[in-house]
């Protein structure tokens, strides 16, 4: 059995076999790629034919996630330019000014797309490409930053392998390392200008610092309603599971946010393969949640 709570803060269990996901891509390679299952990672083909039974709870959460995607979208695409650019400014500063961003050497990020009207990254990205560390031991950027030295750093943005929520997150060095896809989104590409093949952070000798990721919406409990393609839940839970192999901390796992994303005094219907994040950044400021944000208080 399975607990799944809504956001009326209301447990449900359900059998795991009656488990389904139906979900469209965030993102996609191609036009084809419009929708895709998005499917428990340890779920297999057959299991997947055999989960068809109808769960009235299920359901019931299913609805309301996607009522609250609808309502979100509705929201970020009236949201008023000038307060979306001023939104913008004061998120990325608060990260570009966070000693927990200062202090990360390696770091997974997106290339915000205008489409989707996420959260501008371009600050935060061009900040880590001009700190890029080249070397394998630690150093440091011979500029400081309102009296902190930045650490040199490493960046791995997504890629999205196919529509069954997969997705690699590759180093890259410069913006010439990116492709535009089909759907107008940056990415990068598999192989450098020498034909070598990208380092997969999940095949990285050393661990992610900070996840920073965007989202439709969230709540002050750490759920994050994704735009329904699975593809982040999916690689973070494969990269949990390679912390606990490799015995490595915890990274922190940051999402950036509109004051109109955020859900207030209530909870985002999740499933247990939804992945919380540790903290928000909003023009307001840092927003931890998990004792692992908490720490980045002090």
């Amino acid at each position: 059995m399975l607990r799944f709570r809504t956001s009326g803060n209301v447990d449900i269990m359900v059998h795991a076999a009656k488990l389904v996901f139906i979900n469209h891509l965030r993102t996609v390679a191609s036009p084809s790629s419009s929708s895709a299952n998005l499917r428990p990672p340890s779920t297999s083909t057959s299991a997947r034919s055999m989960n068809t039974s109808f769960d009235p709870q299920l359901h019931h959460l299913f609805q309301q996630k996607h009522s609250l995607r609808s309502k979100v979208r509705t929201s970020l695409k009236n949201m008023d330019p000038v307060l979306k650019s001023q939104q913008d400014d004061a998120i990325q500063r608060v990260v570009l000014e966070a000693p927990w961003f200062k202090n990360s050497s390696n770091i997974c990020a997106y290339i915000s797309c205008d489409a989707l009207r996420e959260v501008d990254t371009s600050r935060i990205v061009s900040n880590i490409l001009s700190n890029y560390k080249t070397d394998s031991y630690i150093s440091f950027s011979t500029e400081e930053d309102q009296g902190h030295v930045q650490m040199k750093k490493r960046l791995y943005l997504p890629r999205v392998e196919d529509k069954n929520s997969n997705m690699k997150m590759l180093k890259v060095s410069s913006y010439d390392d990116l492709v535009l896809s089909s759907m107008k989104i940056l990415e990068p590409t598999l192989v450098d200008s020498s034909g070598n093949p990208r380092e997969d952070v999940m095949q990285a000798t050393d661990p992610v610092d900070l996840f920073i990721v965007p989202g439709l919406a969230f709540d002050k409990f750490g759920g994050r309603l994704g735009r329904s393609g699975g593809y982040y839940d999916m690689f973070l839970k494969n990269y949990q599971e390679l912390i606990k192999k490799k015995n490595w901390k915890q990274p922190l796992l940051v999402a950036l946010s509109y004051s109109v994303q955020i859900i207030e005094n209530e909870r985002i219907p999740t499933t247990p393969y939804d992945v919380p994040v540790d903290a928000l950044v909003t023009a307001s400021g840092f927003i931890p949640i998990s004792s692992v944000a908490f720490k980045y208080c002090h």
